[in-house]
């Protein structure tokens, strides 16, 4: 099959970032690997990208210099670099419509001569921020793809730790529908893909050309390591990595850990920092477990994946995570992940590779935690079987060149090369509610791997389905 000779727009590419910007960049060059692929991206972000060599057929850099000193400055003094801030999602709508306008003045007599086959946008991944692109193509035979796109997510009820971090502007998320370009964006798109359930549930209006792939990946090299064997007469390695801020719910984790903690059966590594440090501190002091829990702080990716590697069992309770791409990296190093069944992390963990609990209430949640921490410290064997399948699916289907591979028949069913794949979503949610009405379709998921299944006793829980911190800081999420 030839070729696919690909305009990618991302913004936000730039292999010498995190989150977001590195996502961005991974992907597109995993699909330059397996095509002619045309990149599109900021002119700040330039030198570093060509410092990285990828295999692009060319690299367009975009220059807005008045824009982004607006922004930047905005960004320092009006949102105090807060890259959580759902206003500043709101704020860089019209910035991302002027570099696609940029883009389009840019390649517009290219796209016209037909030099591409396919339009794809990469970033932003925010589903609520719109592109002007598909109305720009709309006299044109090139076809527009986007995603993964990701967002929507709703807090969860019930839990201090989203109480704590919801906002006032989370209320007026829906009225993005009403904004310039929103409903052409999706109405004209070719094919949308979806980087979760929830945004799959959001956009299920356009169910005949819309295709679910998790927003993150993997690097093949973190697949790389040797699996190791528990011992059944060591502690239990507990591990928790991630930003100490309020929705990732460290709390709950040391909470679930205590009893083992505190009977001598594990050990607890935080890795990570934020204004909970502190905190957290003091609740493993009441808890008397001070001794048993090491906060490490931020650390180096490798670092931190090396700490990973060594852990057992990853504790992340996030309540309100998007794309959960720690949960990918503890996967690929094998460590079992136990996580809540929401979000990222309840898309990707499933029956052969770890646990999920619902997500119910924190008391809930810590007590179905320390049924499953109790189950695993017990049974080493079921540990590493765990460890065996989670390592084998990550490296399947998990890293870049995989995504790659499933994206690209997405495009070549778009430029009719190819069948429509059978890109389904972990979870069938109710339209507009992530937290009710689900069915899992974790079965048709797990055979989808080619993995055999492990017999895992989830009496319990139901065991289920990326310089500085190794936090995937999520610019501008909603």
């Amino acid at each position: 099959m030839s070729r696919l000779r690909i305009l990618i727009l991302a913004p936000d590419a730039n292999p010498e970032s995190i989150s977001v910007a590195l996502v961005c960049y991974r992907h597109a060059e995993a699909l330059a690997h397996l095509h002619d692929v045309t990149l599109v991206a900021r002119a700040h972000s330039e030198e570093a990208l060509r410092r990285a060599q990828a295999p692009f057929v060319a690299i367009e850099a975009i220059s807005m210099p008045w824009l982004d000193r607006i922004f930047g400055w905005s960004l320092r003094r009006i949102f105090k670099n807060n890259f959580h801030s759902r206003v500043l999602t709101a704020f860089s709508y019209p910035f991302s419509i002027a570099f696609e306008w940029h883009a389009w003045r840019r390649m517009r007599t290219r796209i016209l001569a037909g030099e591409f086959d396919i339009v794809l946008r990469l970033s932003p991944v925010i589903s609520v921020i719109p592109s002007v692109f598909p109305s720009f193509l709309r006299n044109c035979s090139i076809p527009f793809v986007v995603g993964p796109i990701n967002g929507g997510l709703p807090w969860p009820s019930g839990f201090s730790q989203a109480h704590k971090e919801k906002a006032w502007i989370d209320n007026l998320r829906n009225l993005y529908r009403f904004m310039p370009f929103s409903r052409s964006t999706y109405r004209r798109s070719a094919a949308i893909i979806a980087g979760s359930s929830q945004t799959y549930a959001e956009f299920s209006t356009y169910r005949e050309k819309l295709f679910f792939v998790p927003e993150n990946g993997l690097s093949s090299s973190l697949c790389s390591g040797e699996m190791r064997h528990s011992d059944p007469n060591s502690k239990l390695e507990l591990i928790f990595v991630g930003g100490l801020v309020p929705y990732k719910a460290c709390d709950l984790a040391l909470r679930a850990a205590t009893p083992l903690l505190k009977s001598d059966l594990a050990h607890f590594t935080v890795v990570g920092d934020g204004p909970e440090r502190s905190r957290l501190a003091q609740l493993a002091k009441s808890l008397g477990i001070e001794e048993a829990v090491s906060f490490c702080g931020s650390l180096t990716h490798t670092e931190a994946m090396r700490r990973l590697r060594s852990a057992d069992v990853m504790v992340f309770p996030s309540v309100r995570e998007f794309g959960g791409g720690v949960v990918f990296e503890a996967l690929a190093v094998g460590t079992v992940p136990l996580v809540v069944d929401f979000g990222g992390p309840g898309d990707v963990v499933h029956p052969d590779l770890g646990y999920k609990v619902p997500l119910t209430n924190e008391t809930a949640v810590v007590s179905q935690m320390q049924g499953v921490l109790a189950e695993l410290e017990h049974d080493r064997d079921l540990l590493d079987r765990l460890r065996h399948q989670g390592m084998s699916y990550a490296l399947q289907r998990l890293t870049w060149e995989a995504k790659a591979e499933i994206v690209t028949q997405i495009l070549d069913w778009v430029v009719r090369r190819g069948p429509k794949p059978d890109l389904l979503p972990p979870k069938d949610l109710a339209s507009g509610d992530g937290l009710s009405g689900t069915v899992a379709r974790d079965e048709a998921f797990v055979a989808s791997s080619s993995l055999k299944h492990s017999g895992v006793n989830n009496a319990q829980a139901q065991p289920a389905d990326g310089s500085k911190s190794p936090v995937k800081m999520e610019v501008g999420r909603e």
